[in-house]
């Protein structure tokens, strides 16, 4: 009878425990680099849904220990963790319909309009439809401002100065800089500086953080202050059936805490914008601008032809391409109030 009462303990605290861990979720978050404002949404996340939820659900955030960058969205797709981030040029074919956020010349001016065109998109079945090939919840955007270039060797003082540089520039911004006659290569953001010091790199496409996180500032000996040809998007993803899994009220707490968590990314992202002048002071890196004239043939040659050409070949693939573009720029008239 001992060994029956011992079983039928043993049982109930297995009961118990399952229970227990019914009610409570842990994920595993995957981000590169090391902690920045291009993470801080995703760290203000984690604090966030812990802190709500009493404990019961908690985000470990692994900087590189669980996959490589570039194959983050693999590892969503077969539930090696819970949640990722990963950007669009990163590979371009897993996720096409999101590339109409990284065309040249958009016209997104602040990170609150990149928020909200990004999210626009994202909740577009066309593009819900595309990430959940991979098991994949868009969740929220990582905003950045306009990426601007570093380089090292002379400034440039107009676009011909591009052509024959080798510059780490990916998606529209990498086909933008081909029309000046760079060369771009895609080289991931945690290889830049390495790329950069070895002269497989002229120049580095950025914006400010991961200037200053992978340390390509370090290298510059100029920076363009107001070439703003675009920006890369990098979603934050969650696997599909680690979300459905979450209780009514860890998804409620996960819900309720993304746009908190973007307002705490927007307000870190500003103190770094005001500092960043000060910084290119202390490295002494030249602050390169270009004339009005330079920038709109700049827009004449990448901005209309990248985009026709974005929207044939995307149409072609059976993606809603103009309706994704229209939606972009309606969505930034509504952002500015216009009609």
């Amino acid at each position: 009878m001992k060994s029956f009462g011992t079983i039928a303990i043993v049982a109930g605290l297995t009961f118990g425990m399952s229970v227990g861990e019914a009610l409570a979720a842990q994920w595993n978050v995957s981000v590169w680099g090391k902690r920045r404002a291009f993470t801080e949404h995703v760290e203000k996340l984690a604090e966030l849904v812990a802190a709500k939820s009493n404990g019961e659900f908690t985000m470990n955030v692994s900087y590189g220990g669980l996959s490589k960058n570039r194959e983050n969205l693999d590892g969503i797709s077969v539930g090696a963790f819970e949640m990722a981030q990963f950007c669009a040029g990163y590979h371009r074919d897993k996720n096409p319909t999101i590339t109409v956020l990284e065309l040249p010349f958009i016209g997104v001016n602040t990170l609150e309009e990149e928020v909200a065109v990004s999210h626009a998109v994202y909740a577009h079945p066309a593009v819900q439809k595309d990430l959940a090939r991979w098991n994949a919840k868009l969740v929220m955007t990582s905003p950045m401002p306009q990426y601007n270039v570093v380089g090292t060797g002379a400034a440039p003082t107009g676009l011909d100065d591009f052509d024959g540089k080798r510059i780490r520039a990916t998606g529209g911004l990498g086909a933008a800089f081909k029309t000046v006659g760079a060369t771009p290569t895609s080289v991931t953001a945690t290889e830049a500086y390495t790329a950069m010091e070895s002269g497989v790199v002229d120049s580095v496409a950025f914006a400010q953080h991961a200037h200053l996180s992978f340390r390509t500032i370090d290298l510059a000996t100029w920076w363009t202050a107001n070439l703003n040809p675009g920006t890369v998007n990098c979603p934050v993803v969650a696997n599909i059936d680690a979300y459905n899994a979450l209780s009514d009220e860890h998804r409620k707490i996960f819900d309720e805490s993304i746009d908190e968590a973007i307002e705490h990314y927007l307000t870190n992202y500003a103190e770094l914008l005001k500092k960043w002048d000060t910084i290119l002071a202390e490295k002494n890196v030249t602050k390169v601008e270009f004339s009005a004239d330079q920038l709109a043939a700049f827009r004449a040659k990448a901005a209309d032809p990248i985009r026709e050409e974005w929207i044939e070949n995307m149409s072609a693939q059976g993606i809603p391409a103009q309706e994704l573009y229209d939606l972009v720029i309606d969505t930034l008239k509504k952002q500015r109030g216009e009609s």
